[in-house]
């Protein structure tokens, strides 16, 4: 979602400052106040303007918060439409944009009370991660869009290091320690974290959360036994629950070894379960289907 259209006139650029953490930095405080929240977004806008010119001919608008990367990564980029969406209904961004001059305008939101709008609010059980983004949309004339948002899917992933001056603002005002920040667009973002899932053993589960997020209305299949068996379609990840002797039957024929059988069904399970965690803290709905012994998966 690097270039979304929104309407005829207006296009996006959607992005994030992602910042890794040192090992052991604190956790920090999640939100910023209205006036801090500016303060970086004036930094991000200079970093962006130095990489693409045209940038600072664009609108921008950002949260004053951080966030674990599944809470961006969820199918319809929840947290980049609800930025743009509130962006929108500002009243001098919308009288900006109706007008046509939203030409370097930063719109940053940041915490009223303590809290941001509850389509922005960090999940707090998403807290405490070693990666945390800030997620930003660029907005305005399509064409400049279309260029801006070409370029950074060329050259971002490569040359998009912040500002040392952006990434000790972010760390003071946050609370954090900062080792490395980077701008990545969407897919940069998502590319990372496939390889994080590779690494981390996860790599048979991707191209379902793939299709959840790059093509919800696509189905796919995983089904590659030992690995549980999983559908997507319909929005929905489906995964086959088996009983002992379903299981034995399609993973573990001809095993006469119970206490062999009974490690594997629960290192099994405990799969699972992973794959369902995974799937849901990205906001990908996951229901379970009961199969048994000798009767075909209903997925």
């Amino acid at each position: 979602m690097s270039d979304a259209v929104r309407n005829s006139g207006t296009r996006l650029v959607a992005g994030a400052l992602a910042l890794e953490l040192a090992p052991g930095s604190p956790v920090g405080s999640a939100l910023l106040s209205q006036a801090d929240a500016g303060r970086l977004g004036e930094r991000i806008a200079a970093d962006l303007a130095k990489f693409q010119p045209e940038a600072a001919l664009l609108e921008l608008a950002l949260a004053g918060a951080h966030y674990d990367p599944v809470e961006a990564l969820r199918p319809g980029w929840p947290l980049h439409h609800a930025l743009d969406q509130l962006a929108t209904r500002a009243p001098a961004a919308a009288a900006a944009r109706d007008g046509g001059g939203a030409a370097g305008r930063i719109v940053a939101f940041g915490a009223h009370d303590g809290r941001l709008p509850d389509a922005l609010a960090p999940d707090p059980g998403q807290a405490g991660g070693p990666l945390r983004v800030l997620p930003f949309v660029l907005s305005g004339d399509g064409d400049t869009v279309a260029r801006i948002g070409d370029a950074f899917e060329r050259d971002l992933v490569e040359t998009g290091m912040a500002g040392a001056a952006t990434a000790l603002l972010a760390q003071e005002l946050f609370g954090l320690q900062v080792e490395h920040a980077r701008y990545l667009t969407l897919h940069d973002l998502l590319a990372m974290i496939a390889l994080q899932y590779e690494h981390a053993g996860l790599a048979p589960l991707w191209p379902l959360l793939e299709a959840a997020l790059l093509a919800p209305e696509a189905e796919e299949w995983l089904d590659a036994p030992p690995e549980p068996l999983a559908h997507y379609c319909d929005g929905e990840a489906r995964i086959a629950l088996f009983s002992p002797a379903a299981w034995r039957a399609r993973y573990m024929p001809g095993d006469g070894d119970d206490a062999r059988l009974a490690r594997g069904f629960e290192h099994f399970q405990a799969r699972q379960r992973q794959f369902a965690a995974v799937l849901g803290a990205h906001g990908v709905p996951v229901t379970f289907a009961h199969c048994n012994a000798n009767e075909p998966p209903d997925l």
